[in-house]
């Protein structure tokens, strides 16, 4: 499957400080292999992600698994770029 933008990453609980930092809860059928994809959250920039981000990736089609991504790319008015950071729980 691919991201829609009517299914966007929520921001779970803005920071105080400025720049990166942010967390973000995503749901989806998506393994986290296709959510590591380039571009991925095709519009990352307008939700307002930055590089440095996480985001909590929950797998729903296979009980739930949850996987932890960073955000390594983001470009200006467009797409962000995640990557897994290693840290999966079941």
């Amino acid at each position: 499957m691919s991201y829609s933008a009517s299914n966007p990453p929520a921001l779970k609980s803005p920071s105080p400080l400025t720049g990166a930092g942010q967390t973000w809860a995503y749901r989806s059928t998506d393994p986290a292999t296709d959510v590591d994809a380039a571009d991925y959250f095709s519009n990352g920039s307008a939700l307002g992600m930055k590089v440095g981000d996480i985001v909590e990736v929950t797998d729903t089609d296979t009980s739930t698994t949850m996987t932890f991504h960073r955000v390594t790319a983001v470009t200006v008015g467009g797409a962000a770029t995640v990557s897994t950071t290693g840290l999966t729980i079941t």
